[in-house]
């Protein structure tokens, strides 16, 4: 975020004396410039520049190496026997960047550093420390802490002994650190900040980009743009200019007014080339590059990158391009942009780079397509200054302004000679007018504007208007102002300039309408259900990876497994999205049994993501304006299904012990039981079945859960031993997992019909029935509700037994059968008649004897 420091703020417009960050902060927010943090001033006390003048070595016993370094800080120093100040000062010191000679930064005792953090004398290592030599992030400065700074390296030379470096740095004046949305890029500069602030205050600006600047030369240094794959229909590059600096002096100091600038900015003094572009940049907000004359061969060709083609940036990585980036070429040897010398508006190379020995200078300020800039930035990870401004939009007139405003600071402070040739490669389209009705104001913010106050506005934020029919007016945006593309984007200025505290907040009316659909009661009746049974209900991202499918045992064609897979995961460990939801509410569970949580019941109710067999590529989307329908009926087609589950997790204990009992350990059955919940919670009774197999279940432990139509929903039970072995959880373990949405389908297929209450007495019949192990004893339960008939109010297993005394394979279920007449007391016979026909028909369909 950009740093506005108040000495700089002041040259682009009138500031009144005593005005403080907060209050410069407070004049920006109502402009839409939102305030980060008010720096400084950081350090209070004597900071002063010393020069070591010994350094000795000194091996501790916990194996640590420490500097016992003698300082000369001028009129600081310690006094000596006739009372003069004449003695260095002995300082201890951990860093090892430094040597004897070097000019550092000293806080001596009194001195209160960024934390706060005060420094005094004190005993350590055997010496008495007397102060501090510090580094960056000691300061504030940065966050290099591993070195101290040497100030030398820095730039900063001549100064003496003793000399305030609070001052030097510029680390006494406040600076306020601001917030910018990407919509307002021109405020990545002191002078976009200074005209916001003239609208916000009404003070006068100068604007520094309003200067004169030569034309165009035949013997400028020539330039081509070969763009032959515009990316979203805009060619990469659409202005270009170059300036020719020659006989600069390599030796010759940026100002120290300019390294305190760039310091105040976060930024850090290299050389007089590298930091006036750098300064300019951030004064105008016009990126720029300077390159080694001696170093470049024309013409240079801005042009695409061919696929796998290398190029090594600055910073030192060599990065392995693709036909979207758009490149600074030249011409060696006579092959035309064969050589590459930069990734547009991202970062430059090493092949030119301006050294100490460079005396010719290549100036260049360009515009740059801020699509391209930004999807070259994120690709190659270089958040770079000029990418940041480029992304969000630059004026593109401001090119021949800010290369003037180098050469004439290089020819001032370098001593160079300007070069009188110009080249200005310029293909620039002035803004699109915009048709503007007078009553658009009113209609969107509910404010009455005089005519005469919105034409005010929108001159003063640079607009040209000229008058049109009727109750319209065409207006044309700046040229720094890339976002006006429309009315609303002019309203929206009106109400930001004229103040949004001026709009009257209106509660609107809430229109009348039928309330929550059918689906999400469902839903909210499921989540209140569960809740009840006593699951936490939990949240957990949907991304996943192969780690996360092999914990839970999936086969290798297993469905779950095809997954969609994200083109930029927050994490390579978990690429894709979730296939169902067990692979991340395990997860959760995994974290709280960690951390000791030993008795859980968790559910989870989200989206899962299927990608659907020969579904076609999402298209990619034009910016700038809304996608056409055909464009959007393509992107649709592609979305794969994205069906909501609900799933739950129960570990350790289901009823903990205490004085009403021994409690009971979770099983298969709550699992069982909880998905059943979610069936008749809907109003659907879900058939169970355990004659398949499903990991991450345990084979012969989980049941295959049904739709009376057969549809497969889902599967409960306990979870698979080596699944818990790998996930570091209890054994027995037990989960259930739903297709939701189906569920809710099938319960959507007509009314829910209300079950009249009789009130005549029940009849009770209890049933104890031997069958093959084999038999599932749901499947008994349904046979004995069938027989009954609409006299059956209720049918529950209540116990399954085996032993010696049923023989072996074999089990005894028993069935709890209550009968209830609706219109009358039911008779002896007609209980015996119903008692008959479940025996009759339970061993027929099933071969059950009653015991």
């Amino acid at each position: 975020m950009p740093n506005i420091a108040l000495g700089w703020l002041g040259e682009h417009v009138e500031l009144p004396a005593g005005l403080t960050a907060e209050q410069l902060a407070a004049d920006l927010v109502r402009v839409g410039l939102e305030e980060e943090a008010v720096h400084g001033p950081t350090v209070t006390g004597p900071l002063v520049v010393g020069t070591v003048v010994s350094l000795v070595k000194e091996e501790q016993k916990n194996g640590k190496t420490i500097n016992w370094c003698q300082v000369d800080v001028g009129a600081h120093n310690a006094l000596d026997e006739a009372g003069q100040p004449t003695l260095p000062r002995g300082i201890v010191c951990g860093a090892h960047n430094f040597v004897e000679g070097d000019r550092v930064v000293v806080a001596l005792p009194g001195a209160v550093l960024p934390g706060p953090f005060a420094i005094a004398s004190r005993k350590t290592y055997g010496h008495v420390s007397d102060g501090m030599i510090c580094s960056q992030r000691e300061l504030g400065l940065g966050e290099d802490h591993d070195g101290i700074i040497v100030l030398d390296r820095l730039g900063f030379t001549g100064q003496p002994n003793g000399t305030d470096a609070v001052e030097l740095l510029g680390l006494g004046e406040q600076v306020l650190e601001i917030n910018v949305t990407p919509d307002r890029g021109y405020c990545f500069s002191m002078r976009g900040v200074a005209r916001e602030y003239s609208h916000s205050t009404g003070a006068a600006f100068t604007d520094p980009g309003l200067v004169e600047t030569p034309a165009a030369t035949a013997d400028g240094f020539a330039v081509e743009v070969d763009d032959d794959a515009p990316i979203h229909g805009q060619v990469g590059c659409d202005r270009f200019v170059t300036r020719i600096v020659r006989g600069i002096d390599p030796s010759a100091e940026t100002p120290a007014w300019m390294k305190k600038r760039l310091t105040q900015a976060g930024m850090r003094p290299i050389s007089l080339a590298v930091d006036v572009t750098n300064y300019v940049m951030l004064d105008l907000g016009q990126p720029l590059h300077a390159y080694d004359l001696a170093k470049v061969a024309a013409p240079i060709v801005v042009r695409r990158a061919v696929a796998g083609e290398t190029f090594t940036t600055l910073d030192d990585v060599t990065r392995t391009l693709t036909a979207e980036d758009l490149l600074i070429t030249d011409s060696p040897d006579g092959a035309r942009a064969s050589r590459v010398q930069g990734i547009a508006g991202v970062m430059g190379g090493q092949v030119s780079e301006v050294s100490a020995t460079t005396t010719d200078v290549l100036v260049e300020a360009a515009h740059f397509d801020p699509v391209t800039v930004a999807r070259s930035a994120r690709r190659h990870k270089i958040p770079s200054e000029a990418a940041k401004r480029f992304e969000r939009g630059v004026d593109p007139m401001l090119p021949p302004v800010a290369a003037q405003r180098v050469v004439d600071l290089l020819v001032e402070h370098g001593g160079g000679i300007a070069d009188a040739a110009v080249s200005d490669l310029d293909a620039t389209v002035a803004p699109t007018p915009i048709v503007f009705a007078w009553s658009e104001t009113a209609r969107l913010t509910g404010v009455e504007h005089p005519r005469e106050r919105i034409a005010e506005i929108l001159e003063q934020i640079g607009c040209t208007l000229t008058a049109g029919e009727g109750d319209t007016v065409t207006v044309t945006p700046p040229t720094w102002r890339p976002d006006l593309t429309g009315p609303e984007h002019l309203v929206e200025e009106v109400a930001r300039i004229d103040g949004y505290d001026a709009i009257e907040p209106v509660l609107p009316t809430a229109p009348g309408g039928t309330g929550l659909t059918y689906s999400q009661r469902a839903r909210r009746s499921v989540a209140r259900a569960l809740a009840e049974a006593g699951f936490v209900e939990t949240l957990s991202y949907p991304f996943v990876g192969v780690a996360q499918h092999d914990a839970l045992g999936l086969p290798a064609d297993d469905e779950r497994r095809r997954a969609l897979r994200l083109a930029n995961p927050m994490s390579d460990e978990a690429p894709e999205m979730r296939t169902n939801l067990l692979t991340t509410l395990l997860g959760t569970v995994r974290r709280n049994v960690g951390r000791g949580f030993t008795d859980l019941a968790v559910s989870e109710m989200g989206l899962v993501t299927l990608p659907r067999e020969g579904a076609p590529a999402a298209p990619r989307l034009p910016g700038g304006r809304r996608p056409s329908d055909d464009e959007l009926a393509q992107l649709a087609a592609a979305v794969p299904d994205q069906p909501r589950h609900v799933a739950g997790v129960l570990v350790g204990a289901r009823e903990r012990a205490g004085w009403w009992g021994a409690g009971r350990a979770a099983g298969w059955e709550d699992a069982l039981e909880a998905a059943r919940l979610v069936g008749r919670t809907l109003g659907v009774e879900l058939v169970a079945s355990n004659d398949a197999e499903c990991m991450p279940w345990h084979p012969g432990r989980c049941a295959r859960l049904s739709l009376p139509s057969g549809e497969v929903v889902g599967w409960a039970g306990e979870l698979h031993p080596q699944v818990l072995e790998r996930l570091d959880l209890p054994a027995r373990a037990s989960a259930f997992e739903l297709d939701l949405d189906a569920v809710v389908a099938a319960s959507e297929t007509g009314p829910v019909q209300a079950t009249p209450v009789s009130t005549f007495p029940p009849a009770k019949e209890d049933f104890a029935f031997v069958v093959d192990a084999a038999v599932p004893a749901d499947a008994l339960r349904a046979v004995v509700a069938g027989a009954a008939g609409e006299l059956a109010e209720d049918v529950r297993v209540f116990d399954v037994f085996t032993g010696e005394q049923v023989g072996e394979g074999r089990k005894s279920v028993a069935v709890a059968l209550r009968l209830r007449g609706a219109t009358a007391t039911l008779t002896a016979e007609q209980t015996a008649e119903v008692r008959g026909r479940v025996v009759k028909r339970a061993a027929k369909e099933l071969g059950a004897q009653l015991r």
